[in-house]
């Protein structure tokens, strides 16, 4: 199980369900969140033939909740799979504990692939269709027989076996999962059903009753499918790393290896047309490659050497070599994969709001249903036959199906349509609470700006030899600043002694025999160092919308430099939108108030607060959610990690950002494009407006039929086509956030 790593809202993230309670999972039980899903990389694969909803799948994940060393689980509820990862001690628990809740657990391989689960599940999926058009032909024939054949023994017993086979047929599964379920009191859809189907059959309404069991049957097995291309819906980046590898073998020559195979720091050539199999970074050639699988970016992404490569995306104009630096297994698109499955199973505030609705719902219509068939012939006269036969229709209707499915489909439809753009959010909790964003607090550098700063000057104040060795302090670190200034002068490199970063300042070092510090003109200016003509110098530098870095000895400064970081082109229209959205902007950076003003003009910030380290940006934040109220924050470095900790929802730059930033964000931007935070926003209230949408749905489908069935003529037939058109509708509905990811993709 994958740590979660935020604090202020770590509760969410830590109500991990594993798969999405759909179709049946009124009974959820939240000590099942203790057990996440996982990327089917690793784990041993069980075929379970009787699970096929996620009553099941809930059902199974209580029953496994207890047993320690249980890494992950991962259902693949229309192929019955289960992919368990666990210690040998908690598999052989877990094999008993399944056991005992009533399923039969049978290994099938021990390491998946996708083409592997595919061929599992193609025969039995075939048999599956033959099985239910048989049983629908039969139902059809029973209905017929009662219709128009003579009212006598031999065809009415005749009928009733042909009912019965169609029952056996489609409901066999259903019935030992129902008996199963009444044994240990509880009323999921698999005992309504049972009673329901029994009860028919019994009085006579054996038509009816074959026809019912068929066609629910069938609708479950649409209803596992739709689901399944909702929960899939990102598996298909599994198959965009080629499986393959050419790389340089140690006599120059190229071979075609296991991609799996290939280790970090090795030459893979890629031709033009192929995908790259591994993240590299390029070591020789120039091309265009089309990144839109992995950032969502439209454009193919100019590339030289130096420049980043990910696994999945595509070489599209020239050759490449390209140097691995990630296992295949690590790569940037098997992390996408594997935290989007996680995502999935974190079941978001109006799921956990619906499951608790539907475990009072269905009980509450099972007693309304058993007094109906005993108070009204008792208190209203009502034939039995008719009561009972209100009350079995009732049953098939107090099915939470299509309210149940409502949520899940649509937040993992939202969590897939989103990583198809290049958001990758780590649960459906952030994606519903993202609509309620009323302020978003920036990172200047790497954020607003390109992150790519320039020297743009340097000044010895006495020594010229200080030059290399503010420039050689700066080619030790990884800030963005230190890294322009490295590039700037990069003849000039001496050796350094005592390195150490001084988070939020800068970096000291000893370099031939004295002690320097290379900090920013705060902390210079705290140090008591800044004579008046030194700060009208930096005063006209920062005007200008430079950040200066000043070298000093431990008395006096010795040498500056001047880097200029330029504005994105995307920022100011970035951040017209989020206003338009009435959400507040606010820029915070560890930059002089003039440089940070200058970059706030242009990118339209009016709010601006300057020279903060990482603590105070974390305590801005914290004022921002007392004055304003939900709060976003977005950042790509190591100074950004505690603000986006603080903040409601942390947005990490994917791109440019530390795996810290990463790490702390519940949102990670992989295109470092400012645009999709206003995208995330409106997707998000687009997901919640499509939830209610299918709550209201479902039960105002239900309510009518509910009413129907005890004051009007509602048949079990009505009842069933009522029950299968809700679920597919509320299904379909929430299928449209993938359709509009996919016209995003193809514009």
């Amino acid at each position: 199980m994958s740590p979660e790593t935020h604090s202020s809202h770590e509760h969410a993230a830590h109500e991990h369900a594993g798969g999405e309670h759909h179709c049946c999972s009124h009974d959820a039980d939240p000590a099942a969140a203790a057990i996440d899903d996982a990327s089917p990389a690793s784990g041993t694969r069980l075929r379970i033939a009787t699970m096929d909803c996620a009553s099941e799948e809930g059902e199974i994940r209580r029953a496994l909740e207890p047993i320690p060393g249980i890494r992950s689980l991962r259902f693949q509820l229309s192929a019955r799979i289960l992919t368990v990862d666990a210690s040998d001690e908690a598999l052989q628990a877990a094999l008993e504990a399944i056991r005992g809740a009533g399923f039969d657990p049978q290994r099938i391989a021990e390491t998946p692939s996708a083409k592997g689960d595919s061929s599992d599940h193609e025969p039995h999926a075939s048999e599956g269709i033959f099985r239910l058009a048989g049983a629908l032909a039969l139902a059809i024939a029973a209905e017929g027989i009662a219709y128009f054949a003579p009212d006598t023994l031999v065809w009415k017993a005749t009928g009733m076996g042909v009912g019965a086979i169609a029952i056996w047929l489609a409901g066999l599964a259903t019935y030992s999962k129902g008996l199963q379920a009444l044994r240990r009191g509880r009323l999921n859809i698999n005992a309504l059903m049972s009673v329901a189907v029994t009860g028919a059959f019994v009085i006579g309404q054996w038509p009816e009753a074959a026809m019912v069991m068929a066609l629910y049957a069938i609708a479950e097995l649409i209803e596992a499918r739709a689901v399944d291309r909702a929960r899939n819906a990102i598996s298909g980046l599994m198959a965009l790393a080629p499986a393959t590898a050419e790389v340089r073998q140690s006599d120059g020559s190229w071979r075609s290896v296991p991609a799996k195979e290939v280790a970090v720091g090795e030459l893979v050539r890629i031709k033009p047309g192929e995908r790259i199999a591994l993240d590299g970074t390029v070591a020789s050639g120039q091309s265009a490659v089309d990144q839109a699988s992995v950032t969502g970016e439209s454009i193919p992404v100019e590339k030289a050497p130096g420049d980043t490569v990910f696994a999945g995306t595509i070489n599209v104009t020239g050759g490449l070599e390209v140097r691995s630096t990630a296992a295949a297994n690590d790569s940037l698109l098997a992390r996408i994969i594997q935290a989007v499955e996680q995502a999935q199973g974190a079941r978001a505030p109006t799921q956990r709001f619906v499951d608790r609705f539907a475990a009072v719902y269905t009980p509450a219509v099972f007693f309304i249903a058993l007094a109906v068939a005993v108070g009204t012939p008792l208190l209203l006269g009502w034939p039995w036959a008719q009561a009972i036969y209100k009350a079995l229709v009732l049953l098939v209707i107090a099915c939470p199906c299509a309210l149940v499915i409502s949520t899940p489909v649509t937040i993992v439809s939202g969590l897939a349509a989103a990583a198809r753009r290049g958001i990758l959010i780590k649960g459906g909790t952030f994606l519903e609470q993202a609509r309620n964003l009323r302020a978003v607090a920036l990172d200047k550098t790497g954020t607003v700006t390109e992150g790519k700063p320039r020297l743009v000057h340097q000044e010895a104040l006495s020594d010229p030899d200080q030059i290399a060795i503010g420039a050689s302090l700066a080619a030790r670190s990884d800030h963005p600043v230190s890294q322009a200034i490295a590039t700037g002068l990069p003849e000039h490199r001496l050796a350094v002694d005592n390195f150490a970063a001084i988070a939020g300042r800068g970096v000291s070092g000893n370099v031939e025999g004295s002690d320097y510090l290379l900090a920013n003109h705060r902390t210079i200016h705290e140090m008591g160092l800044c004579s008046a003509s030194l700060e009208a110098k930096l005063a006209e530098y920062e005007a200008k919308g430079c950040t200066v870095t000043l070298l000093a000895s431990n008395d006096h400064v010795v040498a500056l430099f001047a880097v200029a970081d330029t504005i994105k082109p995307s920022s100011a229209l970035a951040i017209r939108t989020l206003q338009a959205l009435k959400v507040e902007t606010v820029m915070l950076t560890g930059d002089n108030h003039a440089t940070a003003n200058a970059i706030g003009a242009l990118a339209g910030i009016r709010n601006v607060q300057g020279e903060l380290l990482p603590d105070d940006k974390q305590r801005a934040v914290e004022a921002l959610q007392h004055k304003y109220g939900p709060t976003g924050m977005v950042g790509d470095g190591i100074n950004d990690a505690p603000a986006l900790t603080q903040a409601d929802i942390g947005f990490a730059m994917g791109g440019a950002g530390t795996d810290v930033a990463m790490e702390a964000a519940d949102v990670v931007i992989m295109t470092d494009d400012l645009n999709k935070l206003a995208a995330t926003i409106d997707l998000s209230r687009r997901t919640h407006r499509i939830l209610w949408q299918n709550i209201v749905l479902a039960l105002g489908i239900k309510a009518i039929f509910l009413v129907l069935a005890v004051f009007g003529s509602a048949t079990m037939w009505m009842a069933v086509f009522a029950d299968m058109g809700a679920s597919l509708l509320v299904v379909l509905n929430g299928l449209r956030m993938l359709r509009g990811a996919r016209s995003t993709e193809q514009h």
